[in-house]
C-alpha cells in the first residue's frame, strides 16, 4: 500500500495579502516540496490550497494513503466535521478538497503545533518571497 505524509502551510502577508502554500511531501522516503505563489488573497485560503496541493499530488501520485498535518486548527476542524465552513468563498475549495478525499482509500489529518510545522510554514513563505508560481498541475480558483 502506498503511503504518504504532508504537512502542509499557507501564509498571507496581510489578510487579505500577498499570500502562499508549502507543502512538504513523504511518500516512501522520498520528500518534495510543493509551493505556489496565489496572489492576494486571504490566509484561510491559503491554508486551504496547500491542502488542495496535497490532497491532488497524493492522488495523481497513486497513493492510496495520506497522512496530513496541519498548524491551522480552523482548517483540521472543519475536516473532521466539528466546525462547519461557513465562509460563503470557502465553501467551494472545501467541496473540491471532500471530492479529492475521497478518491483515497485512507486520509487522516492532524492538527500539530507551529514549531512542528515549520518546514511547510518556510515554504509557504519562500513561494510569496520568491513568487513561485504553482506547479502546473495544481487548479484552483482563488476567491479574493
Amino acid at each position: 500500500m502506498s503511503v504518504a505524509r504532508a504537512w502542509v502551510d499557507g501564509a498571507s502577508r496581510g489578510n487579505p495579502g500577498d499570500a502562499g502554500f508549502g507543502v512538504l511531501f513523504d511518500l516512501d522516503g522520498h520528500r518534495e516540496e510543493i509551493v505556489g505563489f496565489l496572489g492576494r488573497t486571504t490566509n484561510n485560503v491559503a491554508e486551504y490550497a496547500a491542502l488542495v496541493a496535497a490532497l491532488t499530488h497524493a492522488v495523481e501520485s497513486g497513493c492510496e494513503e495520506l497522512e496530513l498535518f496541519s498548524d491551522s486548527q480552523l482548517l483540521v476542524r472543519q475536516l473532521e466535521g466539528a466546525y462547519r465552513v461557513k465562509a460563503a468563498h470557502l465553501v467551494p475549495i472545501f467541496l473540491r478538497v471532500l471530492s479529492l478525499r475521497r478518491r483515497l482509500e485512507r486520509f487522516t489529518i492532524h492538527h500539530v503545533p507551529r514549531e512542528q510545522n515549520r518546514e511547510a510554514d518556510a515554504l509557504a513563505n519562500r513561494a510569496i518571497d520568491q513568487r513561485e508560481p504553482a506547479p502546473a498541475w495544481f487548479e484552483l480558483e482563488i476567491p479574493v
